[in-house]
């Protein structure tokens, strides 16, 4: 294979950037490298660096630019430079400082580990956008002071860390599995600094500091031991106590009385040196930001892209917060002035100018006292998927003499694209990037070369005759994206399982007794010794004492909405009944799917063929790499399709999770077998969206695409079934207007319904109908559980795609106090970004009133309103405006579609959000952050001391809500088995209400199995008494919950090697345990063997032991 960095020397090479190197060398301060576009910069900036080996600060105009022009000096210096070289992005702060809020917490730990990587020694690149450089900060030595190395042996105050961590912006949680998370047990201090990949564990003996291990935050169990570790403030700002108490002492003499009203929230906080929101943004008013990052680049060259167009952005920007800051000072809001938190532009420059500079423009602009300089470069034709095209100008560089290099995020990209190109007639070589000479001889003019690396944009360099072109050039937008966030999936699916966030109040169900009240553990001195009880309390207060080693008989009470269920008797008969009636349920509806299932094997059907090359071109037209979930899914879809029987496949997955893509791939595949797609959705909106999809997707193919719904007239509705009967539409997009009588199709081979449990009745026994004839495939938005889909394995053929896109971000959520300068800030920051904006107000007798006061806040915004009161014609054309971009804000109530996929929707405002469930509220704010921009999901609630005492606890519980909190946790869960109920019918939706879902998921579980002739003997639950004390001492684990927790999952372990893992994971998180520990594991190993041997019970009577058999038991006896 021929190396990559063969190729670029050459341009490295070229008589600009050879003079560039010149200057550099010769110590010129000032310097400007003219006609350079977008995929050219990268490259000069890399030439500069490792020519210079000097660490150097880039900064652009914009943060899109910042974070791209960072991934590409990457690609090309790992390619390129002899010696490693740092690149560190520097974030902005993505938030308005008038709007009450502080940064998000992903961006504020980002920036502070940048800050931090800054100060450390070696060559380095700082990029930046204009207003990320141009935040005022701390000065380096005040954040010095914030990080604190620890070392083995050092003696450490263990309550001056927590005060540390706390005051440093981490949070206490439990386990730690995610930055910014710490929990301290006993001796043993668990943290996740920012900067780190996996989270510490410090053990402590006393205040010294015993052991440092690295652990994994899935397993929490420690990969490595290491001598010292530093951690790092969780923000860049460094106020401390001192600071807080002066700024609440001092406010009364920094603002008046009609300031003081609005601030009353924030000075009871920080009077108990509590730090509140936005507080970035007001204790500089006691201890002024005096420094910038320009501070922590002594001894950097400044390299400056564009420079007009960055100082334009940053004055625009600083326009808008004036003018925002004397909104927020004329309605009495206490703020600080915009050069109070950002430089002036006037400071920027002067800053900038004391540095040694070059400058990087596409124009040649010559200036005095300057070396000018210019790099020739032309941008590069974008081709949006047109393969033929990219094909036919691919022949005509080649043939012209040029170097082609193509360069594709990933391998499978790259990997493609040659097999394209072989294909055509057009050899191509597959470069690699390791460094080295590999002696063969080197003629590149009239090749093309294909490689793997990260590069927004391509460019031609006429001087050396280069053209690079990238995916993104070539398949869309960006086949680029961000770095994927750790997905938090798995603390939500342990939540019902190990009790998470269990405590007394909540309803559980254990499996003999019924539904019951927790209301702790609590401990009994018996005369064989001191054990440990969960206790619950029935009907009329009777109460049950559970020991710790059966909490396996206990589940945690969920169901769908969050249902308030009815205490059963303790010793009734009432549970036995229920059970049996859900169970005789269950096994009917079993043996339905089983029967249809069966049914569906014996049915001929039409067996598709495997994929052509056009059906590899069309999916290599596609400017996405897919998920490992979405090529299982569609893997899975392709297998069905080829098979000789009709497929009828549910796909689940959130909105934006990339199902389409996988349903447009089944529909591509069928139009080559000639075979018709029908694609049904429940509403004229969404069948709308999916004809443009469509549209767009299949534009560079001869496919025929149509839609039918109410907005075509009676003359283009009659046309479309003309067509369709004889052939000439491959796809027909429609509502349920398909399943009419009058609808007939030349050969229909697949339909793909989207939302089946939102159709009426009657056009769900049509579409049964369908599924024996014809490939169907189902699309889910509603997230279906995982325990539920193992209980279906086999019953149902079910696909699930769960990774999210790789460049989503997490949504910046907060909870304000109801102002109109809030909603008025929040939609023109939106709409200055393009973008649009939900406003959820949920009352229909106001909703219009609620529209004017925000076309009165916002005059130019275009607003449209939609509620189900409305005619079902006016509320399409409505929501259809706001699809296509002819509407800014939607004041809605929450019927806002949850299908609708509007990527430019990117702002949330919630009113009365305390009227809200917070399942409701994790819905809502699930509709927006669907593209690579932040999100913003504000929650408007009214002041506290006029809320009566539900709403405040409510409120409470609303301020916790985050991807992290339990609130968080609760609402996914919630909305799970909403999933599960729409899934499996309203009766089964009722019988999950019952037994709660996780009995139910078990109950299901045990049936199929039954029916399937896998489990026919009847369960043994064995009980043990050997008279030893078995459980969690208080002075191991002092924390009741954690005590829960693991007695939960030790009771719940289905194996040796599982009960073992626990056991590793304990000892490390909390040290050597004592023997009532040692008792409780192999009580609960004991209980595995008697329960595979189906033995009743074991008992110890003085010096006897006594075993008592089943009919089952597998023993000699």
């Amino acid at each position: 294979m021929i190396r990559l960095k063969k190729i670029f020397e050459a341009a490295l090479a070229s008589e600009a950037l050879h003079q560039l190197e010149t200057g550099l060398r010769e110590g010129c301060r000032t310097l400007a490298l003219g006609g350079v576009t977008g995929g050219a910069r990268a490259l000069a900036v890399a030439k500069a660096v490792i020519t210079e080996q000097r660490p150097a600060a880039v900064l652009v105009p914009s943060s899109r630019e910042a974070q791209n022009l960072a991934q590409e000096l990457r690609f090309y210096l790992d390619l390129l430079s002899p010696d490693p070289i740092e690149i560190i992005h520097l974030h902005a702060l993505e938030v308005d400082p008038y709007r009450g809020m502080s940064p998000h917490q992903e961006i504020a730990a980002a920036r502070a580990t940048s800050i931090r990587r800054l100060l450390l020694p070696g060559v380095k690149i700082l990029v930046a956008s204009a207003t990320a450089a141009a935040v005022r900060l701390h000065s380096p030595e005040r954040f010095l002071r914030y990080c604190l190395t620890l070392k083995l042996g050092e003696e450490t105050s263990l309550e001056g860390m927590y005060d540390y961590l706390l005051q440093s912006g981490y949070f206490e949680d439990d386990p730690v599995t995610d930055p910014g998370e710490f929990s301290l047990r006993g001796g043993i201090l668990d943290v996740f600094p920012p900067h780190l990949d996996q989270p510490v564990r410090i053990e402590f003996f006393g205040d010294r500091v015993e052991s440092i291990r690295i652990f994994d935050p899935d397993s929490q169990r420690s990969v490595a031991s290491v001598q010292s570790i530093e951690i790092i403030p969780m923000r860049e700002y460094c106020f401390d106590r001192d600071v807080i108490r002066a700024w609440a002492q001092e406010a009364p003499s920094l603002w008046s009385e009609p300031f003081l009203l609005n601030l009353k929230e924030e000075l009871a906080l920080a009077r108990h040196n509590e730090l509140f929101p936005a507080f970035e943004f007001l204790l500089p008013a006691v201890d002024p930001l005096e420094q910038t990052i320009f501070d922590f680049i002594a001894g950097y060259r400044l390299i400056i892209l564009e420079r007009e167009s960055l100082e334009n952005t940053l004055a625009r920007y600083q326009a808008e917060l004036y003018e925002r800051y004397l909104d927020r000072v004329e309605a009495h809001k206490p703020v600080l002035a915009p050069a109070q938190i950002y430089l002036t532009l006037d400071e920027f420059q002067s800053r900038a100018e004391r540095f040694p500079r070059m400058e990087i423009e596409e124009l040649s602009i010559e200036a005095p006292r300057r070396l000018n300089l210019y790099f020739p470069s032309q941008p590069t034709r974008k081709y949006h998927g047109n393969i033929r095209e990219f094909i036919n100008d691919l022949k005509k560089f080649r043939d012209a003499g040029e170097i082609i290099t193509l360069i594709f995020s990933t391998s499978g990209r790259a990997e493609r694209v040659l097999e394209i190109l072989r294909e055509y007639d057009l050899p191509a070589h597959l470069c690699h990037d390791e460094k080295g000479e590999d002696g063969s001889e080197f003629s590149p003019r009239g090749q093309i070369f294909v490689a793997v690396g990260t590069l927004h944009q391509g460019c031609f360099l006429p001087s050396i005759n280069l053209r690079v072109l990238t995916g993104a050039d070539i398949f869309g937008e960006s086949d680029i994206g961000l770095a994927p966030r750790k997905a938090k999936a798995a603390k939500r699916h342990i939540f019902l399982s190990d009790f998470r966030d269990l405590k007394p109040g909540d309803y559980v169900v254990h499996v003999d007794h019924g539904i019951g009240l927790f209301n702790g553990l609590k401990t009994i001195k018996l005369p064989d010794g001191v054990k440990e009880f969960v206790l619950l309390t029935y009907q009329d207060d009777a109460r049950l004492y559970v020991p710790v080693e059966r909490l396996d008989l206990i589940q945690k009470y969920s169901s769908p909405g969050g249902t308030r269920p009815t205490l059963d008797r303790l010793g009734g008969t009432s549970w036995a009944r229920t059970k049996s009636r859900i169970k005789k349920s269950m096994r009917d509806m079993a043996e339905e799917l089983l029967k249809l299932y069966a049914q569906r094997q014996l049915v001929p059907g039409f067996s598709f063929s495997p994929d052509t090359p056009w059906q590899q071109e069309f999916e290599d037209a596609f400017e996405y790499e897919l998920t490992p979930d979405q090529v299982d899914a569609l893997e899975a879809v392709k297998s069905d399709m080829e098979a000789p029987r009709p497929m009828d496949r549910l796909l689940c997955g959130d909105v934006g999770y990339g199902k389409t893509e996988v349903a447009m791939r089944a529909a591509f595949k069928a139009v080559m077998d000639n075979k018709q797609v029908a694609v049904l959705a429940p509403t004229t909106v969404l069948a709308f969206q999916h004809y443009n999809t469509f549209r767009q997707r299949f534009t560079a193919f001869p496919v025929h695409i149509q839609l039918l719904s109410r907005f075509r007239s009676p003359r283009e509705q009659k046309q479309i079934l003309e067509d369709l009967a004889t052939g000439r539409i491959d796809i027909i997009i429609g509502t349920h207007r398909l399943l009419s009588r009058d609808v007939e199709f030349r050969d229909l081979g697949l339909v793909i319904i989207d939302e089946e449990q939102r159709f009426g009745v009657s056009h769900k026994e049509r579409l049964k109908a369908l599924k024996t004839r014809v490939d169907v495939l189902t699309l889910s938005a509603t997230p279906i559980p995982r325990t539920l889909n193992m209980a279906l394995l086999g019953l149902r053929d079910m696909s699930t795609i769960e990774t999210p896109p790789k460049n989503r971000l997490a949504i910046q959520t907060s909870v304000l106090k109801y102002s109109p300068d809030v909603i008025r800030s929040a939609i023109e920051m939106e709409l200055a970004r393009n973008g649009q904006v939900y406003y959820v107000h949920n009352r229909v007798e106001t909703i219009h009133a609620a529209a004017a006061r925000v076309q009165q806040l916002v005059p130019q915004a275009r607003i449209g309103v939609a509620h189900g009161q409305m005619k079902e014609r006016e509320l399409e054309r409505v929501m259809l405006k706001f699809v296509q971009g002819e509407l800014d804000v939607l004041v809605a109530t929450t019927i806002i579609e949850n299908g609708l996929d509007i990527p430019r929707v990117n702002t949330l405002i919630v009113d009365r959000a305390d009227l809200y469930g917070l399942a409701q509220l994790y819905q809502l704010r699930g509709r927006v952050g669907r593209s690579d921009r932040r999100a913003y999901a504000y929650l408007l609630v009214p002041s506290d001391d006029t809320l009566p005492e539900v709403a405040r606890k409510r409120l409470a519980a609303i301020r916790e809500f985050s991807d992290l909190g339990t609130g968080f946790r609760v609402a996914a869960l919630d909305l799970e088995i909403r999933g599960a109920g729409n899934l499996l019918g309203g009766e089964q939706h009722g019988h999950i209400q019952a037994v709660g879902f996780e009995l139910y998921c078990r109950l299901l579980e045990q049936t199929v199995e039954e029916l399937r002739g896998q489990k026919t003997e009847e369960e043994v639950s064995p009980t043990i008494n050997l008279n030893l004390d078995i459980r969690i001492p208080e002075t191991y684990i002092a924390d009741s919950a954690q005590r829960l927790r693991m007695y939960k999952r030790i009771s719940s372990a289905a194996d040796e090697a599982e009960l073992e893992a626990i056991r590793q994971e304990m000892i490390d998180r909390f040290g050597k345990y004592p023997q009532q520990v040692e008792n409780l594991f192999r009580y609960a190993r004991l209980r595995q063997e008697i329960h595979a041997l189906q033995i009743a019970s074991v008992e110890k009577n003085g010096n006897q032991i006594f075993l008592r058999f089943t009919d089952h038991s597998k023993v000699d006896t």
